[in-house]
C-alpha cells in the first residue's frame, strides 16, 4: 500500500509559510488523520518523514548526524529535528505551567493585557431585585504595554564535528540548551510576579516580624509560614517558588520532618 507522506515534496520554503511552523505545514500537506487504523498511527507528520528517510534519532540503533543530510529533501528536516529536541529539554521537569494561567501567541514586540480590577465590595455577587439595574464588572486594557524581550543562543558546530555524532548523543547536548532556555524564561516570569509587568501590579510584599507575619524578622519559623499562607485567602496557595537555601532552611524546620504534618 503506497502512503502520501513517501511521495511528499520537502524544501526550505516550508519553513517560511506565514502563521504556520513547519511542523503545522507537514501536517496540512499529509493530516494524521489519514492513517487511523494504519501501522502508521500514533505518529506525526514529521515522524513519518522521519520513517520515509529511515532516520532513526534514538535507541541503541540511532543513527549518525550525517544521515539527515544524504539527500536535500531529508536535510530539510533537520532544523525542526533540532527545534523538537530543544523544546524537550525547555519543558523537561519545567514548573512554569505550574505558575502560568494562559499563553497567548502572537506576532509584535510590545503587548498589550487586559485586567478587571474590582473591589471587595464589587466581587460580591449582590441580590437584583425586578427592573433594578445589574451590578457590573468591568474589563479594560492595561495602561503600560508590556515589553518583550528576545532571547537567543546560536548552535555553532562544524560538520566534521558532528556528522559522526549518533543522533540520541548529539540530543543530550541539544536538550541542556533547551533546559537553560527555560531557566531564562522561568527568571523572566519570575520577575513579573515579583515586580509586575509595568502596570502598577507589583506583588505585595511581607517581613517576618512585621504585621501581618508574625515572628522574629530574619528568622523562618513555621508559624511564619502560616500567617503567610493566610494572606492568600479566599485563593489557595498551592506552589511556592524559593531560592535554595530556604527551601534547605524550610526543610530543616521540624514540622516538615513530622510527616504528620500533611495528615493534620
Amino acid at each position: 500500500m503506497a502512503y502520501h507522506y513517501e511521495n511528499l515534496k520537502l524544501e526550505k520554503g516550508m519553513y517560511s509559510q506565514s502563521g504556520r511552523s513547519f511542523a503545522q505545514t507537514l501536517e496540512a500537506l499529509d493530516p494524521s488523520e489519514n492513517y487511523k487504523g494504519t501501522s502508521l498511527e500514533g505518529l506525526d507528520a514529521f515522524q513519518r518523514q522521519l520513517k520515509r528517510f529511515d532516520i532513526k534519532v534514538k535507541g541503541a540503533g540511532s543513527d549518525r548526524v550525517e544521515k539527515f543530510f544524504w539527500s536535500t529533501e531529508s536535510a530539510v528536516l533537520f532544523p525542526e529535528f533540532v527545534s523538537r529536541v530543544v523544546r524537550q529539554g525547555m519543558e523537561e521537569e519545567s514548573i512554569l505551567p505550574d505558575i502560568t494561567a494562559t499563553v497567548t501567541n502572537f506576532d509584535g514586540m510590545d503587548y498589550r493585557s487586559i485586567a478587571s480590577t474590582p473591589t471587595e465590595e464589587e466581587k460580591k455577587l449582590k441580590r437584583v431585585e425586578e427592573g433594578a439595574q445589574i451590578p457590573q464588572t468591568t474589563i479594560h486594557t492595561q495602561e503600560n504595554l508590556v515589553r518583550l524581550h528576545k532571547r537567543g543562543r546560536m548552535l555553532v558546530a562544524p560538520y566534521e564535528a558532528i556528522r559522526f555524532q549518533r543522533l540520541d548523543l548529539f540530543a543530550v547536548t541539544l536538550r541542556q540548551i533547551g533546559a537553560y532556555m527555560g531557566r531564562m524564561h522561568l527568571e523572566d516570569a519570575v520577575k513579573v510576579l515579583k515586580d509586575g509587568d509595568g502596570n502598577n501590579n507589583a506583588a505585595k510584599v511581607y517581613e517576618v516580624g512585621s504585621n501581618p507575619i508574625g515572628g522574629s524578622k530574619g528568622t523562618l519559623s513555621y508559624d511564619a509560614l502560616l500567617d503567610f499562607w493566610a494572606q492568600f485567602d479566599p485563593y489557595t496557595m498551592n506552589t511556592m517558588l524559593v531560592s535554595n537555601d530556604m527551601m534547605l532552611a524550610m526543610l530543616k524546620l521540624s514540622e516538615f520532618q513530622n510527616p504528620n504534618t500533611g495528615l493534620n
